[in-house]
């Protein structure tokens, strides 16, 4: 509930942001822009500083207010800047949550803002135009070695491909937008603006990895993919409604991590790092590996899938004392943690999978899944 602020000599009740503004779990800011008449949190107050031109800030509690400054706010509110500020958004484009990287949360709030791009939908057009090339820094595969590689997404073609030289006839890749997913991963690849590109290959995942000096560039590829996605996804489900598509757009990964993992023989544990995505459970000798080491599908309780909290009591070999069992219809998987925190964290992960019952999709992908070599 929010309470009375005092503002220099006045007082009144601000209006909470609601449940659609950003940033989505802030709902008593301390932070305002008296420009825009929007109160902020303090995370987001850093990001407004940095574009005084547009939104100056202030502390709801420890700054003196100006009359004028307080009767505009009154005026205003997160509501009304809302309908303002956000009346034409794409249903595709990504709304950050607060646990989104900075890079995505501070291009939403310049976007918003400073170049009005949801209000006035011509300024869309790099993102929205069906057809976007230019050039990524992207990451070899076997030396490890970001290099400038030509960029090209075609949604006529329904396909991002990827050229070795600016000049070559053919493309290095073709990734159909039909399997392609896109999820920043600025940790993992070490710049802030760095983005993870999956797509399969002979139903198996391949990684791409790639940044742009450009946030905002960096943030048009990356809502450029999600709207290629999402008119595929119209067309491919005529039926279904934007509520059913946006959540198909892109997937951050449910969980990363090391664990330790042993093979279905007497081979000892190694150190791997696991990517869980959606139903698939993949290890990497190394985070960028381009492929991953091995896929595990991981399908409903009704399948016969289910997730045992430590290992059976004659493993041996392992290092890690944190032990994890997934049960699959064919064979055990064993899994060993460093720490209990991360333990728990795997297990609400896989769990939550394994009580979601399949799609009739995913059934065509497990059983793909049981006929690999």
């Amino acid at each position: 509930m929010s309470t009375a602020m005092n503002f220099g000599s006045k007082s009144f009740q601000p209006r909470p942001p609601d449940k659609g503004s950003f940033p989505l779990d802030h709902f008593d800011p301390d932070w305002a822009s008296y420009t825009l008449g929007v109160f902020i949190c303090l995370s987001c107050s850093g990001i407004h500083r940095n574009i005084p031109h547009v939104s100056k800030v202030k502390s709801v509690r420890l700054d003196t207010w100006e009359d004028v400054q307080v009767e505009f706010m009154a005026s205003r509110g997160n509501a009304i800047a809302r309908a303002t500020f956000e009346s034409r958004v794409p249903p595709f484009y990504y709304r950050p949550s607060a646990s989104d990287c900075p890079l995505l949360r501070e291009q939403w709030i310049r976007a918003k803002y400073e170049r009005q791009e949801f209000a006035h939908p011509e300024r869309q057009e790099p993102y929205s135009a069906g057809y976007r090339e230019g050039f990524l820094w992207k990451r070899g595969r076997d030396n490890g070695q970001f290099l400038s590689r030509k960029f090209v997404l075609t949604e006529r073609e329904g396909a991002l491909k990827y050229f070795n030289r600016s000049d070559a006839k053919e493309p290095k890749a073709v990734m159909k937008i039909e399997h392609l997913n896109a999820t920043f991963q600025p940790a993992k690849i070490g710049h802030p603006h760095g983005l993870q590109v999956t797509y399969l290959k002979d139903n198996s995942t391949r990684n791409i990895f790639v940044y742009h000096e450009d946030g905002k560039e960096m943030v048009d590829w990356f809502n450029a993919l999600r709207a290629a996605r999402f008119h595929y996804l119209q067309v491919a489900f005529p039926g279904a409604s934007n509520a059913d598509l946006v959540p198909k757009l892109s997937r951050n990964y449910l969980q990363e991590g090391y664990m330790e993992k042993t093979g279905p023989k007497t081979e000892g544990f190694r150190k791997r790092w696991f990517t869980m995505d959606d139903r698939r459970l993949m290890y990497f000798k190394d985070p960028l590996d381009a492929f991953a080491r091995g896929e595990v599908f991981i399908g409903s309780r009704e399948s016969g899938y289910t997730v045992l909290d430590g290992l059976p009591p004659s493993t041996q070999g392992h290092h890690w004392p944190h032990g994890i069992t997934i049960v699959t219809p064919e064979r055990r998987f064993l899994l060993a943690c460093e720490t209990e925190s991360e333990q728990r964290a795997w297990m609400e992960a896989l769990r939550k999978v394994v009580d979601r019952p399949m799609l009739p999709q995913e059934y065509a992908v497990e059983a793909h899944f049981k006929h690999k070599p």
